[in-house]
């Protein structure tokens, strides 16, 4: 089946928290994601294989040149497909076309092939600050 990338597809809260329980391995909140969505992001990407979620990368952003991947999820069954590299090369393409000259990421060390082999992100030095 073919899998479609949609920048700023419709969300539906239920489908996008049992994605997030299936990805994360956590069970299924209730979080209000459209809200949210439309409160803070820049865009996201939706990937649905006939018409089901199947992937989504969320993107903020500074309200200027910078904007930051978060969230990127991809079922477990369709994992190892290039659906991942897929959605975060639209979102670097929605938040190109938005404006933004920089897209950032955050990823813990398990992630480091994903993110810098398949998707081109460069290491650079960065800081974090537990709240």
């Amino acid at each position: 089946m073919k899998i479609t990338y949609e920048w700023r597809g419709e969300v539906d809260d239920a489908a996008l928290n049992a994605l997030h329980a299936d990805g994360f391995g956590h069970p299924v909140d209730r979080t209000e994601w459209r809200e949210r969505l439309l409160r803070h992001s820049l865009g996201w990407v939706c990937a649905r294989e006939d018409g089901a979620l199947v992937g989504f990368v969320n993107v903020a952003w500074d309200g200027g040149a910078h904007a930051f991947v978060l969230d990127t999820v991809v079922s477990s069954r369709h994992r190892s497909r290039g659906t991942g590299a897929a959605l975060v090369r639209a979102a670097a393409d929605g938040a190109r076309t938005a404006g933004c000259a920089w897209l950032h990421v955050d990823f813990e060390p398990h992630l480091r092939p994903f993110y810098l082999d398949a998707c081109g992100f460069e290491e650079t030095p960065a800081g974090l600050l537990a709240l």
